[in-house]
């Protein structure tokens, strides 16, 4: 087993290079020499049954493991009860889809607590999971509940743990740089932060889940209230940098896939982890 990288959605690399669809996503992500994409669906899905189909058949070709970002506007804490369970629906369509792209798992933002208390969050989170996983027919997907990068936002690290517990269905995706602007920077300076992510959750979770960890990654700026602007690799002020990453998936035995969710940036930047982890690794045999 090892590790995979790369983008969340199309890049402008991907455009530069005279593509349009993503259909033309994973023969192009594997020339570039990457092996993981995110089909991000984060303002809803518009693709048709027999696009994702036909993506997922180009991805399988190409040795590309798929993954897929559900919509946004999902609220697994909404306080309107209508809006709340209504997000039942656009889970199911997600876990459809990510079936039809061969993807094993599917991204979801956890919600919000800025009007109620986080207990009163989760526990609204959690019915509304349980009340997923008794009328939803996952196909074997697994329901991924993001990190989340504003304060005021369900999805710290403990959270996603907490309910991830709740079925074997439902797993924690970490975003790196989203914890790193929720601790308004200096999360991750050394391969054993990001291990103790990794363990945290191997503990909690087991091994299997920890090692195979689906991760996102970018660098953030930060204000007061967390989560600003994702950045690029380029930026020199915010983090967190990626190489103490790369030094803790050989340290650890690793396996995750890391998605890159760079500005713009996220297919050349997802390269240059790979990039690293490739010198790490051949430093190794070595």
């Amino acid at each position: 087993m090892s590790a995979k990288f790369g983008p969340g959605g199309n890049s402008d690399a991907f455009r530069f290079a005279g593509f349009s669809s993503t259909l033309d996503a994973p023969r192009w992500i594997k020339s570039i020499g990457l092996d993981a994409y995110e089909y991000e669906a984060g303002n809803g899905l518009s693709a048709s049954p027999s696009l994702l189909m036909a993506i997922g058949r180009e991805a399988k070709e190409n040795g590309i493991k798929m993954s897929y970002h559900a919509p946004y506007f999902i609220s697994l804490s909404g306080i309107v009860t209508e809006k709340r369970l209504g997000s039942i629906r656009y889970i199911r369509e997600s876990l459809d889809a990510a079936h039809l792209l061969g993807s094993d798992i599917i991204v979801v933002h956890t919600g919000s607590a800025s009007k109620i208390t986080r207990d009163e969050a989760m526990r609204l989170a959690a019915d509304t999971l349980i009340r997923t996983l008794s009328e939803v027919d996952t196909h074997g997907v697994k329901i991924g509940l993001e990190t989340m990068g504003k304060i005021n936002q369900l999805g710290t690290l403990d959270e996603v743990i907490e309910l991830s517990r709740i079925d074997k269905s439902l797993v924690p995706v970490v975003d790196f740089g989203h914890l790193n602007a929720r601790e308004l920077g200096g999360a991750f300076n050394s391969a054993d932060d990001y291990l103790r992510v990794f363990d945290k959750i191997d503990r909690a979770l087991g091994s299997e889940v920890a090692e195979n960890l689906h991760c996102h990654f970018s660098k953030i700026e930060w204000s007061a209230g967390g989560e600003k602007r994702h950045l690029t690799f380029a930026d020199e002020v915010y983090g967190p940098d990626y190489e103490p990453l790369v030094s803790a998936i050989f340290k650890g035995g690793l396996s995750p896939t890391v998605i890159c969710e760079s500005a713009g940036t996220q297919s050349g930047d997802a390269l240059s982890m790979k990039r690293r982890y490739l010198e790490v690794k051949n430093a190794k045999i070595n």
